[in-house]
């Protein structure tokens, strides 16, 4: 409800955006994580809690990644632009709308409020997107949350355990679908 709410105005900003993806995807994942953790070691709160961050790490890169699909021009099997198409606020979009200058700023935020179905001006709101850094941003903040969930395994044994959580963050963050 909280995206819904900022799709209509095109107010967010980027804590707003990580609330939203924290409660959208982060949680689920982070869920899981937790409960695999407590279904191994009941009686370790912090094992379990250490598990659920971790989760949560990979739930944000998740959904960054999935953003950053909706600006690619490769066969994912998802169309470009339906974020755009939908007022979605997007982490390279939030970007791009805190670093451009205010006529850059009124453009954009018009053609994503009344211009979101002209297939020409959503390509042109992807390129501008894409020329002004928001996707160079979107990426590094991704690969953060990557860095965060690797290093809360630094401190467990190698393992085929340990190898697998490895190989799942490196995929949420290499994937191409």
């Amino acid at each position: 409800m909280l995206q819904m709410e900022k799709a209509r105005r095109l107010d967010i900003v980027e804590e707003v955006y990580y609330e939203v993806i924290r409660q959208k995807t982060a949680t689920l994942i982070a869920a899981c994580c937790a409960m695999g953790a407590c279904s191994v070691m009941p009686n370790a709160p912090e094992l379990i809690e250490k598990m659920r961050l971790f989760g949560e790490y990979i739930g944000m890169a998740f959904q960054i990644k999935d953003d950053l699909f909706d600006y690619t021009e490769d066969a994912i099997g998802k169309p470009t632009g339906i974020d755009i198409k939908e007022q979605k606020m997007t982490l390279p979009l939030i970007y791009v709308l805190n670093t451009c200058t205010e006529e850059e700023k009124k453009w954009l935020i018009n053609s994503v409020k009344k211009y979101n179905k002209d297939k020409k001006r959503v390509k042109e709101v992807i390129n501008f997107v894409k020329t002004h850094n928001g996707l160079e941003y979107a990426t590094a903040k991704m690969k953060d949350f990557q860095q965060k969930a690797l290093s809360l395994l630094d401190e467990f044994p190698a393992s085929a355990y340990k190898e697998s959580l490895i190989l799942m963050v490196n995929y949420v963050i290499n994937r191409n679908i």
